[in-house]
């Protein structure tokens, strides 16, 4: 028999039982869709991890960071200026593209002349209006601040009511730091420090202000993270290190704190082999739900092989060959279960892809997780269901091919 004549007629063969049919390629198509959900978000979220802190590889670069840790949290030291960076640019200028400060914007802390107190503050660096705080006295900052340079600051309603008393008392006093004074223009309603999922909170310190106005003069200048930029194929690791050392011994910050490179890529690795481990028996559990699938194909060829039985003397009586016969019901099966597959595999891609901004919202932090459905997850649907279809449906093939003629007739 020809392979197009026998899978036409498989098809025709599970026409006649559409029922049973449908709800077979249903067990399959959940079983596919539950690892191909898994495994798209599992890549997914590791991807992510690796575009967010990974090294730039797209861009033909790689970037790393050394951060300074003074070892007293309210120290105004900082690890980094503009003279340290123009020193390693030229140590390392063979080898490092670029070596710049990062001028962080979140959750700082440094000093602040509040009244007349000097107090240890927290502040985060805004870059444009902003509506995740509550303004409870006067208004927030408007584009006119941005745009004009304009020295004003929001202040949180604790600190307002420790320092004034009132949030209302705040409104038009004066805030120094780093010898620029801020006049305060808002009060927002405190938040919490940290978020529900356990990260800094960037709107839970005591005082926003404006970035260009915070960074500008000394400050532009200084700061406690330095980003190296690396041409593609040196290791980035290897220098970064080198740097950091050379930093402990030659910067005078080193006796107020410490220079630590993260190795970031060493860790996401580490964290790409734990989410592999995880993703990989999350699969497995999800897959017995395709051997209990696989039972239903197996039982549901076995009825087909006792219903069919006087089609199969025919086929026997008119030429067709035992082989024939169980080729014509192992194909069947294997035509159920990749159809199964391949339902499964766009149902489980759409699943991954409608729970990953989902999971986005849950983990926070700025982390916006999309799937990730790779061409080997589809050539995994496709093996798995085919493999489903031959080891569930050989037995009852074989039972069909072994019926006697003689027998069939009586």
């Amino acid at each position: 028999m020809q392979t197009i004549e026998l899978i036409k007629s498989a098809i025709q063969s599970l026409k006649a039982n559409k029922k049973r049919s449908f709800l077979t390629i249903i067990g399959i198509m959940i079983g596919i869709a539950a690892v191909i959900a898994i495994l798209g978000i599992g890549d997914g979220i590791t991807k992510t991890m690796y575009d967010k802190f990974g090294n730039n590889a797209k861009q033909g670069q790689q970037t790393t960071e050394i951060v300074y840790n003074p070892d007293n949290v309210n120290s105004t030291v900082n690890g980094f200026t503009q003279e340290q960076v123009a020193d390693i640019n030229t140590q390392f200028g063979g080898e490092i593209k670029k070596a710049e400060i990062e001028q962080e914007s979140d959750n700082l802390s440094t000093h602040a002349d509040i009244g007349d107190a000097t107090k240890s503050v927290t502040l985060s660096l805004l870059k444009e209006p902003i509506h995740m705080v509550k303004l409870i006295a006067s208004h927030n900052f408007g584009k006119r601040t941005f745009e004009l340079g304009e020295a004003n600051v929001l202040m949180s309603e604790k600190v307002a009511k420790r320092q004034y008393g009132s949030a209302q008392n705040a409104l038009g006093t004066t805030v120094t730091i780093n010898n620029v004074t801020y006049k305060v223009t808002g009060v927002y309603k405190s938040q919490a420090q940290f978020t529900d999922d356990g990260n800094q909170n960037s709107y839970g310190v005591d005082l926003l202000l404006p970035k260009k106005v915070y960074y500008q003069g000394d400050s532009a200048k200084e700061g406690n993270t330095l980003k190296l930029t690396f041409s593609q194929g040196v290791n980035a690791s290897a220098i970064s290190r080198r740097v950091a050392k050379y930093l402990k011994n030659n910067s005078s910050a080193a006796t107020q704190g410490s220079y630590q490179y993260l190795d970031m890529e060493k860790a996401l690795k580490q964290f790409s082999s734990q989410m592999s481990i995880i993703t990989t028996f999350i699969s497995f559990i999800a897959a017995i739900s395709l051997f209990i699938a696989g039972i239903g194909v197996m039982n549901m060829m076995y009825i087909s092989v006792s219903e069919r039985t006087q089609e199969i003397g025919i086929r026997l009586a008119v030429g067709a060959t035992p082989f024939n016969i169980m080729m014509q019901f192992l194909v069947e099966a294997v035509i159920l279960t990749m159809t199964g597959g391949l339902l499964g595999f766009l149902g489980g891609a759409g699943l991954a892809h409608l729970l990953a901004p989902l999971l986005s919202n849950a983990i926070g932090g700025g982390i916006h997780i999309h799937a990730h459905i790779s061409l080997n997850a589809f050539l995994l649907a496709f093996g798995t269901s085919a493999a489903v279809g031959l080891i569930f449906g050989i037995l009852p093939a074989r039972q069909a091919a072994n019926k006697n003629l003689i027998d069939i007739l009586r």
